[in-house]
């Protein structure tokens, strides 16, 4: 590849964003091009010719994911994006606990045009052949039906998830709702349950950066 592997960060926390430029600046072969705290400067910084790859956070406050995706897909189709999913054109899935060394792994193989999935995806991938193809309950949710299960289960309280994603608590009660009516469960006791039960819940960021990185 000629020239360096240019990276946006997407994440709403700072001590998220400083982490990860440390870890990419410490790569010869990459180099931070931009950062942001929510969704609506990701879509107009993705923009940016410089971006190879967009390492985006799921949570933000401003459009949700799945739109960001789409959207900065329309614009630059050949943009890698980094996050914790695959649909919807994602080019990779790392979760936030994994090492410094497996984060500039999965850069480089997003930047080549290549599918990145860590090791531990993989084997609950495996574990899955042969298995039926219903979709799982959480695979039902609609965007902002994720974005609020994915803070519900972390434990957080209606009001703190309104505040984060930007919402009204009426709206954010109403997306619980239809969570718990998709997914046949009954409290956010069973929301936290299931999210541990099938890994889709992560370590607190601040413990996640510094990881191989004294």
């Amino acid at each position: 590849m000629v020239g360096k592997i240019g990276v946006l960060i997407a994440d709403d926390h700072p001590v998220v964003r400083e982490g990860l430029k440390r870890i990419i600046d410490d790569c010869p072969d990459m180099e931070v091009v931009a950062e942001t705290g929510d969704g609506d400067g990701a879509l107009m910084l993705a923009r940016e010719p410089r971006v190879t790859v967009l390492l985006l956070d799921i949570t933000m406050p401003g459009p949700g994911f799945l739109e960001i995706l789409r959207r900065a897909k329309a614009h630059r189709p050949d943009l890698a994006i980094l996050m914790r999913s695959l649909r919807a054109g994602a080019s990779g899935y790392l979760t936030k606990d994994r090492s410094a060394k497996e984060l500039a792994k999965a850069v480089r193989r997003v930047a080549a045009g290549k599918k990145y999935v860590s090791e531990e995806l993989a084997e609950r991938l495996a574990e899955d052949v042969g298995a039926p193809s219903e979709q799982a309950p959480h695979e039902r949710l609609s965007d902002r039906e994720y974005q609020t299960f994915y803070h519900l289960a972390a434990g957080r309280t209606v009001s703190q998830v309104a505040e984060l994603l930007v919402l009204s608590p009426k709206t954010v009660s109403t997306y619980r709702t239809r969570i718990l009516e998709k997914m046949g469960l009954k409290n956010n006791a069973e929301i936290m349950r299931y999210a541990v039960d099938r890994g889709l819940t992560e370590q607190p960021s601040t413990e996640i950066l510094w990881e191989g990185h004294p």
